[in-house]
């Protein structure tokens, strides 16, 4: 079982701060640490700012050594695919071949507006164009050229270049989608994520994502099932509802929409989650501040896990 740690920067953090969280991701024994991609807070002030989630990752993978890093989702909408290609090859070079790829069809617009990035209407045809020309980019036998003609990215002659460091870097796709992203799942990804979903609505998700699997020709378990989670744990009732209280949350609503409670209570619906597939859990850590939170998942919930 697979636990690793996910931050929401927008939120408001520093590098300094997110490096303090990667630092003891690493020292704890968790699996990763994965990032949003937003560059607009969702509530409250956001201070200090925004940090980009491709430039954190660059720092962090050189001042970490073991932890995988990654993105829960990058946005489509941020970048060019060719220019992702290079970042994310990049990024995984600078980190000896730890990045996994979480890529997203981007969706807050208000985060656009902010800063004049364009919105687009289609997104989704988008998002299935990008991840073409990006695994076709890393795909492309060195000394090779790679060519794209689509509706919305053209390239021509690209030498496909950089490679990352692995010669499979690992894709991530989530969301709910009934049909489409499914089927995305099923030709690209080694990850499907279930972001933020009740245990009935996953389990029905994941079904859908092994259905399609088989259409494809693929193994229905030929694919990592995750499930991305705040999670708010204490050693008692008090502990679990100062930690609920610091990041606005009531505690019977964290334990009915995410992992809350007691280590006990929260190994217990892990275990739920697992039933259904899931081995691998995001962790949503909403007070990056709160090192001692860490502490004790790593001591009294994923010592239990095994």
């Amino acid at each position: 079982m697979d636990l690793r740690i996910f931050t929401e920067p927008q939120q408001g953090a520093s590098y300094d701060t997110l490096l303090a969280v990667a630092k003891a991701t690493e020292e704890l024994g968790f699996d990763a640490f994965f990032r949003s991609d937003h560059y607009l807070t969702m509530g409250g002030d956001g201070l200090p700012g925004p940090t980009d989630a491709w430039i954190t990752l660059a720092g962090l993978a050189r001042e970490t050594r073991r932890i995988k890093l990654g993105t829960l989702m990058t946005a489509g909408t941020f970048r060019l695919p060719g220019v992702l290609a290079i970042q994310v090859a990049q990024v995984d070079q600078m980190s000896g071949g730890r990045v996994e790829f979480g890529l997203g069809a981007g969706w807050y617009e208000a985060e656009h507006t902010a800063y004049g990035i364009p919105f687009p209407k289609e997104k989704f045809g988008r998002l299935e164009e990008q991840l073409a020309v990006i695994t076709g980019l890393w795909g492309t036998p060195a000394g090779q050229t790679f060519d794209f003609d689509g509706k919305f990215y053209q390239l021509k002659d690209s030498p496909a270049l950089a490679k990352p460091a692995q010669s499979s870097l690992p894709v991530i796709i989530g969301g709910m989608g009934a049909k489409r992203t499914p089927e995305l799942t099923a030709r690209y990804a080694a990850e499907f994520n279930v972001p933020f979903a009740s245990i009935e609505d996953s389990g029905q998700q994941f079904e859908r994502v092994r259905e399609a699997l088989r259409s494809a020709g693929r193994a229905a378990d030929d694919i990592v099932l995750s499930n991305a989670l705040v999670v708010a744990v204490g050693k008692d009732d008090a502990e679990v509802g100062r930690r609920a209280a610091a990041i606005g949350r009531e505690v019977d609503e964290l334990k009915a929409n995410g992992l809350a409670g007691s280590p006990a209570e929260v190994v217990d619906k892990i275990g739920r989650y697992a039933e259904l597939g899931a081995t691998r859990f995001y962790l949503q850590v909403l007070d990056l501040e709160d090192l001692d939170h860490l502490e004790l998942i790593s001591s009294q919930v994923q010592s239990q896990l095994g």
